[in-house]
């Protein structure tokens, strides 16, 4: 794989990070398979273990509520490609609040899990959160 190849795999799978948390941000539930592929398994505290594309667009929009926002800070991302798969890892910030207030709400988080390459770019294949911390406010 050329050095060229490597830099925009990595880079496309870094915008996959932000623009996975932005669609948690705007609620934009439809566009998940702009973020994951159909088979996707999603493991979460909240969730368990969630197979399918359509099972995790329902548990995002079961857990939505009303009238509160989070914004989602994405770091530390860790990219290992292997060809056309890619470990992936990240450390998370969220801020749960409401229009106008400070945050109630914050968490860390660590996320893991692999991508794939598909013929329409970088996908999550698998996405594991694990909470680091937490603090009411």
């Amino acid at each position: 794989m050329s050095t060229n190849t490597l830099i925009a795999d990595r880079m496309e799978i870094t915008d996959l990070f932000s623009r996975f948390q932005l669609l948690l941000d705007e609620k934009r539930w439809e566009d998940a398979d702009t973020v994951f592929t159909d088979d996707v398994a999603v493991h979460s505290p909240r969730g368990g273990e969630l197979r399918g594309i359509d099972k995790v667009v329902a548990f995002m929009r079961e857990g939505d509520v009303e009238g509160q926002h989070a914004q989602h800070m994405t770091t530390d991302l860790l990219v290992d490609i292997d060809g056309d798969q890619a470990a992936v890892s990240a450390n998370s910030l969220v801020h749960y609040y409401r229009d106008g207030q400070a945050p109630h709400f914050t968490g860390g988080l660590r996320l893991a899990g692999a991508a794939v390459r598909t013929p329409v770019g970088w996908r999550f294949r698998e996405h594991r959160i694990t909470p680091a911390w937490t603090r009411a406010n």
